[in-house]
């Protein structure tokens, strides 16, 4: 199935499907809105989804704070095991680093607002009455 568009286009892949491939997006609807919105670009410009992907093309990637800046090293079509999909492209070493300094900002920053438990409970109240000497 795949396969034959591969064979099609002189071994091109269309973005949307690449980037499901590739597990940066769980469904291709996922991708090809993240394409649509301007999460990712191929080589510098805006890309639409069903642009051809050749092997060498540089994406950006944009999932949530983070930003993802690889090459492309391979095509598939096919979406396959975690071990393949990271054979398809290789990550820039500033990329990563720039990934892994802000996912430790994150990790280290202090919450802005935590919950409360809420209202006490009947037990919590009574405990509350008998420290104040009511009861």
């Amino acid at each position: 199935m795949g396969q034959i568009e591969d064979s099609e286009d002189g071994g091109r892949v269309r973005l949307d499907k690449w980037l499901w491939a590739a597990r940066f997006f769980k469904t291709r609807a996922l991708a090809a809105e993240a394409v649509d919105g301007g999460k990712v670009e191929l080589n510098g410009d805006r890309a639409r989804r069903s642009r051809l992907l050749n092997v060498g093309d540089e994406l950006r990637i944009r999932l949530g704070p983070y930003e993802h800046v690889v090459t492309v090293a391979a095509l598939s079509a096919r979406r396959g095991p975690a071990a393949t999909a990271a054979t398809l492209y290789r990550e820039t070493d500033a990329s990563r680093e720039a990934r892994e300094r802000l996912a430790l900002q994150l990790r280290n920053a202090a919450p802005i607002f935590q919950h409360d438990r809420g209202r006490p409970s009947k037990k919590d109240r009574r405990d509350i009455d008998r420290f104040r000497g009511r009861s």
